[in-house]
């Protein structure tokens, strides 16, 4: 069955080189009502009886830069609320910071640092993680060191984690978790993964044939609901990984999203998810297409890092019911205590089936 989503509410003015006066007071008369369809200011919904919640925290680099209070606000409220969400896991998307600088990954680990004995949690590192101010033209990055989240830190001490693409490294990570009846497969993969990154997480997923998988990363979908091509698309996708010179900086190679579909995410049978962030514009994606043995694959992108303060500690909740297929995303803020409920930010899946949302 294919799920539809109603495409995006636009108010828009007659057709005529300026507004009116009475077309804007008809707007003005419009904009409670719309903006009621929009956002709902609640205390947080309650999840079903038997459900389990998977959080996904999005670019929270303006966040480490700017606004550290909000990137607290978000992790202080999945350790205040585990238990009630039945909380199993915690991914970040990357860009963790803003310019790769000690202040900022000082914020994000008093941030991060909240989860450590509570909420287990993977970390895929953004382009603004690694080089010099955070330009993503090295594979330098400070998440590797002891003080953050290197293999002497707290973060690599959980005992979720299965392993890592290399030693002294910390920025190719494997997890694993149970939830809901299923054991789940967890790849956090760095920036523009490298071709022997993608090869060591096709032999973890291999290794692991009886878990559901997903992938976290920080460049995969674009905000059209398509995936990075470079082969094909080229420049005309902004941001895409082989765009920022790391390649020739560092003579390794990078993978997009269509590479990462075609070399890793499509080839298993038991891979179901994938998240990413990075991408602006609206900042929202999905895309639902079958691998090669048939099996559905849910590719979404959440970023809000280009709204108001960074995003407000907007993040995604996804609700997996006791029926072991039924998926409930939503979109939080624990500053505001807001859902977005806009067609792209709130909508249901079947993990059993492909689905088809338009925005």
């Amino acid at each position: 069955m294919t799920t539809q989503v109603a495409p995006h509410m636009k108010f828009q003015f007659p057709s005529e080189s300026k507004p009116s006066r009475r077309s804007v007071l008809v707007a003005m008369c419009f904009l409670p009502s719309l903006l009621a369809s929009r956002w709902s200011t609640a205390a947080m919904k309650s999840p079903s009886q038997g459900s389990w919640t998977l959080a996904i925290l999005p670019d929270t680099q303006i966040y480490s830069q700017n606004f550290p209070q909000h990137f607290d606000a978000q992790t202080q409220f999945l350790v205040d609320n585990a238990e009630k969400l039945n909380l199993k896991y915690v991914l970040h998307e990357g860009d963790i910071t803003n310019r790769n600088t000690t202040d900022q990954w000082d914020n994000a680990l008093k941030s991060m640092s909240m989860l450590d004995g509570k909420v287990p949690y993977a970390m895929a590192p953004g382009n603004h993680d690694y080089g010099p101010k955070g330009n993503g033209a090295t594979r330098e990055s400070y998440f590797n060191e002891d003080r953050y989240f290197g293999p002497n830190s707290s973060y690599a001490a959980q005992g979720s984690i299965g392993g890592f693409f290399e030693e002294g490294k910390t920025d190719n990570t494997w997890h694993e978790f149970e939830a809901g009846g299923k054991k789940w497969l967890v790849l956090a993969l760095e920036w523009g993964p490298r071709d022997e990154v993608v090869e060591w997480a096709n032999k973890v997923v291999e290794d692991h044939p009886d878990h559901q998988a997903m992938l976290v990363t920080h460049a995969y979908m674009y905000y059209d609901d398509t995936i990075y091509d470079w082969k094909n698309k080229g420049p005309k996708q902004n941001w895409n990984p082989h765009a920022y010179g790391v390649e020739k900086a560092t003579g390794t190679s990078v993978n997009d999203g269509q590479e990462l579909w075609e070399k890793l995410v499509s080839k298993h049978p038991n891979f179901r998810m994938t998240f990413n962030g990075h991408v602006l514009q609206d900042g929202a994606g999905f895309r639902s297409t079958p691998g090669e043995h048939g099996n559905p694959v849910h590719q979404m992108l959440a970023n809000y890092q280009m709204n108001k303060e960074g995003g407000q500690g907007d993040m995604r909740l996804l609700e997996f019911l006791p029926d072991g297929k039924t998926v409930k995303v939503r979109t939080y803020s624990p500053v505001l205590d807001r859902y977005d409920e806009r067609p792209h930010q709130q909508y249901t899946l079947n993990l059993e089936e492909l689905a088809n949302f338009t925005k």
